[in-house]
Order: C-alpha cells, then sequence, then structure tokens
C-alpha cells in the first residue's frame, strides 16, 4: 500500500511523478479536489466521494448485491458515500464456490480488486471500454478476502 504519511493515512495522487503524463491528465487532476475517503466500516468498505467531480468505481462484490452485471461500472457524486466491498457477502459466495473446485475459488480473486477512475468513466456507456484508457484512475486490493483465497 502507499500511504503518504502514517500519521494522516491519507494516499496522495500529487505525490506520484510521471514524465510521460500529459495534459489531458494534468486537467482532470486539477478536477480531483479533495478525492475520496474509504472507510471500513462493521466488516464493509466505503467509498465517500469529497471532491466536486464524481468518481466511478467497479467492484463485482458491490454489483453482486445489487444485482448488476459483473463489469458495471457505477458513477458516485460528490458527497454520496456508497458501499463497494462486504465482507459477509464475499463469505457467502466463497463458501458457494469452494465446493466448484480451484478455477471457481481463484476467480474470487477478481472479487478482492476494486477499479476507480476521478471524473471521466468507463464501460458500457462511455467510450472508454477500460479504465486504463481513462486519465487517472486506481486498482485496489481487498486484502483481508483476498488472504482468505489462500487457507
Amino acid at each position: 500500500a502507499v500511504v503518504s504519511t502514517q500519521s494522516t493515512g491519507r494516499f496522495c495522487l500529487g505525490q506520484l511523478s510521471n514524465v510521460s503524463r500529459n495534459n489531458t491528465v494534468e486537467k482532470t487532476r486539477k478536477h480531483i479536489g479533495r478525492g475520496v475517503k474509504i472507510s471500513f466500516e462493521e466488516n464493509q468498505v466505503y467509498i465517500e466521494c469529497l471532491g466536486d467531480s464524481a468518481v466511478f468505481i467497479q467492484s463485482r462484490n458491490s454489483n453482486k448485491e445489487h444485482g448488476f452485471h459483473p463489469t458495471t461500472v457505477v458513477k458516485i457524486q460528490s458527497g454520496v458515500k456508497f458501499k463497494i466491498f462486504c465482507f459477509k457477502l464475499f463469505r457467502e459466495i466463497l463458501m458457494e464456490q469452494v465446493h466448484l473446485g480451484f478455477e471457481a475459488v481463484f476467480d474470487l480473486t477478481k472479487h478482492c480488486m476494486i477499479r476507480m477512475s476521478f471524473v471521466k468513466g468507463w464501460g458500457a456507456d462511455y467510450h472508454r471500454q477500460d479504465v486504463t484508457s481513462t486519465p487517472c484512475w486506481v486498482e485496489m486490493s481487498i486484502n483481508g478476502p483476498h488472504q482468505m483465497l489462500d487457507q
């Protein structure tokens, strides 16, 4: 995990340098503003959009809980707090998949990954089909469930 300081628990994109960064990325970063807050509450992970511009989230775990297609990208508007991972649901899915063998369990690693883009969206409703086509994005791993898969 890359965190700017232990005392604040903050990760700042501004601290990352990239000599290949283009003007589109720089403009996008200026719109991030206060960014997002990620919190862990009662075995669930939430994201809250603190900036003025929306963020876009792809979470297979959250999509399963809401009955969405696994690769759906959800737009989170400023001021909105949204659950992106539920440990209870993950355990239930894991218990179902264990009986189907290694490949089924291994496929759950995708449930442990959260993709997020700032300002610009991607997916079925956008001309950008992949998060890596957006100017500013991050991919997060939910490590606790990842470790459960190794047991």
